[in-house]
């Protein structure tokens, strides 16, 4: 019955089916071959597993980071940036990656990051005479910063098929999202050191300040989401409400850049991908209700601990089949899908859910720059006009420096739990 269960997951699949109708489908043979189960529990579970209060929140980080873009806030993100980084060498690729860092604080998808930040970013590097696969590998492998540092839509789903606070899994991503901006801006220094890239722009403080001034009403969105969040004010959930209506604000109450026409096409590309990532997330609840409730979670635990027992061991197997499979699965799909094999996995070896968190979420968001479904790749395909096979070849040097986070992250249990004990514990 468990071959059933994913061999007709995995062949609904091959067959091109979308992942919510193949987990949902594999579901119900599977009980309809199994029997003692009523059909009908399929659909209770698949309305139980969206029916979480945390996952109010998929919508509005969604449809913040849109509103961003749209009402042309990313402009001021970037213009800040190049004032503050700009005069290094190789000033515009720490641009690039500044750019996201600020970025990340608003929006929580790496996604929203590639196409609209990514869309000037790229452009300007091109016009100051960068090499266009640089520019496109370097936009790809900063927009993974995008769902690490806090807010983070992975994360929240990650934290309702865990059961584990999302607010501290925002907190944990704080420290690993900067040690990613700081290894990327090293390779960009040491690229444009071997290439003698130039610097862009010099350093004077009145452009800083004006560059500043412009932004600084975007700048403090990061500011009111964490502040508000570590005092209290309102939950994650709330934050990324605060996040939307902030965003709302700016671009129609005070810089009048939001239009009616661009806020309905918002709103559409909202709920379009609000009810395709919900849709994944229930026809999962049934496929990981049948996991748990099967025992199969067990049996993997010990077959896995049946070949090695020793911890280092155990994270190593889990990050290269988490690697394998973020070129297959999307992000979603794969968090909602593998949360409950491998959380008991990692309880076994004493790996804490919040760390664990972390491990998987930078995981597949190396496998958004990694083909055959890398989604980033295909951003940043249409936006550059490069092949998809080109835009692969210019995200593969960026992997490094991303590989070197994820050793860190994975066996420096303190880097990733240092502020959540901080802050919540």
């Amino acid at each position: 019955m468990t071959a059933l269960l994913f061999a007709s997951f995995l062949g609904l699949l091959l067959l091109g089916v979308p992942v919510a109708v193949a987990l949902g489908g594999s579901s119900l043979l599977y009980v309809l071959a199994e029997g003692a189960t009523p059909p009908l529990v399929v659909l209770h579970r698949m309305a139980a597993g969206v029916d979480s209060f945390p996952l109010l929140a998929v919508p509005f980080f969604i449809m913040s980071g849109s509103l961003m873009n749209s009402a042309g806030i990313t402009e001021r993100i970037y213009s800040f940036a190049t004032a503050l980084v700009g005069w290094l060498r190789g000033g515009l690729g720490h641009v690039n990656v500044v750019g996201s860092v600020i970025f990340a604080g608003m929006s929580g998808t790496a996604v929203a990051d590639a196409g609209g930040l990514g869309t000037i970013e790229i452009k300007a590097m091109r016009d100051h005479g960068y090499p266009l696969p640089f520019a496109v590998g370097l936009t790809g492998a900063s927009a993974t910063i995008g769902p690490i540092i806090p807010p983070s839509l992975p994360m929240v789903i990650y934290g309702v098929m865990a059961n584990a606070s999302v607010g501290q899994l925002f907190a944990a991503g704080l420290i690993p999202g900067l040690l990613m901006a700081g290894t990327l801006m090293g390779a960009v220094a040491v690229t444009a050191h071997r290439r003698g890239f130039d610097r862009d722009a010099e350093f004077r403080w009145d452009r800083l300040r004006h560059a500043a001034a412009r932004a600084f009403l975007p700048l403090m969105t990061p500011v009111l989401l964490v502040g508000g969040m570590t005092s209290g004010a309102f939950t994650p959930t709330e934050a990324a409400i605060a996040a939307t209506a902030y965003a709302l604000f700016l671009g129609a109450a005070v810089y009048r850049t939001l239009t009616w026409r661009s806020f309905l096409r918002v709103s559409m590309e909202t709920i379009e991908t609000t009810a395709v990532v919900l849709l994944i997330v229930a026809g999962a609840s049934i496929f990981g209700w049948i996991v748990t409730t099967t025992r199969i979670t067990d049996e993997v635990a010990g077959l896995v601990l049946s070949i090695t027992s020793e911890r280092w061991a155990v994270l190593l197997l889990v990050n290269v089949f988490l690697l394998l499979v973020g070129c297959f699965l999307e992000t979603v799909a794969a968090i909602t899908i593998l949360v409950p094999v491998l959380l008991p996995l990692m309880a076994a070896i004493g790996v804490d859910p919040v760390h664990f968190g972390l491990i998987m979420v930078l995981n597949l968001m190396i496998g958004l720059v990694t083909p055959p479904v890398g989604m980033v790749l295909y951003i940043l395909s249409r936006v550059s006009g490069l092949t998809f096979e080109q835009t692969t070849r210019a995200c593969a040097p960026f992997l490094i420096p991303l590989f070197l986070c994820l050793a860190l992250v994975t066996y420096w249990e303190g880097l990733v739990m240092w502020l959540p004990t901080l802050i919540y514990r």
